[in-house]
């Protein structure tokens, strides 16, 4: 079957791999949406693993329900990536998020499970969730990136009537500024650096106002119009300027929670944090439950999710997709794909 593979630094290739065979353990899923996420971006940028094939927010059909008696041929399903080992203190608690294991052979994020930039896959039965006929295809892509942000504000801890700033408004920064509004702030300001995105976060009503990242004076207006500080600093980035602005934009005792990922080495100013005694919480993934939540609340129309995607192509548009995705100037944040278009 085609696929769509990482060949070299920012650069894909469609080649044909194997299709996954039915092991009477695994659930077989022919692939009907999946979306690029952030952290896709990150090894399309580093080229490598050569040879991964991504896609780890998908939903599709049933082809073979493996050893779930609940499962049949048809059924629509969504999935956890994640392949936690299910005993270590991390899984016990319901963290899967940070066991040891979680990544090692998680869908679309490893060599040994290729992901939903291909037409079919198989996946862990244990991690796979049926949709309800409800829920469109694209909103079920959704739900794996969404639970991030609620991950993320469920750590903050956000309390009715706190100011909050989201840093990024790529698709992460943007459901995570709408689950802070759904948990009582006040207020929710963004900033990011492209002004299309920056402006759209606002016009979708995820967030209250938009400041450009690019401006050496963000910080100091921020810190003036909030008298201190936010109480809650949310950096969707991970990167040592944007960490950087979260330390210096919360107030003194605030709560900093970085849930954007960088694979290369931060260098961040702690002094600001040990003087102001701020909270740094660190936030990966999403719990099952949150995974669940968050497919209830957009079943039950509590959120929309729609309101994101910008865009569906199949395999051939990828490559370009991508560039889209990291140019700097378009407003896109969520572009899926459809393997079979």
């Amino acid at each position: 079957m085609k696929c769509v593979a990482i060949k070299d630094v920012k650069k894909f290739e469609i080649k044909d791999i194997l299709e996954p065979v039915a092991d009477g353990e695994s659930v077989l899923i022919d692939v009907k949406k999946t979306g690029i996420c952030g952290s896709d971006i990150h090894y399309w940028v580093a080229g490598e693993p050569a040879g991964l094939v991504m896609g780890h927010e998908f939903c599709g059909v049933v082809t073979d329900p493996g050893n779930r008696s609940d499962l049949r041929a048809g059924d629509r399903v969504t999935a956890l990536p994640i392949s936690p080992c299910g005993n270590c203190p991390a899984c016990l608690t319901g963290n899967p998020q940070y066991c040891p294991e979680t990544w090692s052979n998680a869908v679309g994020l490893s060599l040994t499970c290729p992901g939903g930039l291909a037409p079919k896959i198989k996946v862990r039965s244990d991690m796979v969730i049926k949709v309800p006929d409800t829920v469109s295809d694209e909103e079920a892509a959704m739900v794996e990136p969404a639970s991030v942000g609620l991950h993320s504000v469920h750590l903050a801890n956000i309390k009715v009537g706190e100011r909050v700033l989201v840093i990024g408004a790529g698709i992460i920064g943007l459901v995570t500024a709408m689950f802070a509004k759904m948990e009582g702030a006040s207020s929710v300001v963004i900033s990011e650096p492209n002004k299309e995105r920056g402006l759209k976060a606002v016009r979708l009503g995820v967030a209250d106002s938009w400041y450009d990242a690019k401006d050496t004076k963000m910080i100091e207006t921020l810190k003036v119009e909030t008298k201190g500080g936010f109480d809650v600093v949310i950096d969707c980035c991970g990167n040592s300027p944007a960490v950087t602005t979260a330390l210096a934009t919360v107030r003194p005792g605030g709560r900093v929670v970085l849930a954007g990922v960088s694979l290369g080495t931060v260098t961040i100013p702690t002094v600001v944090a040990v003087m102001n005694e701020v909270t740094v919480q660190g936030s990966i993934g999403y719990t099952k439950e949150e995974f669940e939540t968050t497919l209830k609340l957009i079943e039950t129309k509590k959120i929309d999710v729609n309101k994101f995607v910008d865009d569906i192509v199949g395999l051939e548009e990828v490559q370009r997709s991508y560039e889209r995705l990291t140019s700097g100037n378009d407003s896109a944040v969520k572009i899926l794909v459809d393997p079979n278009k």
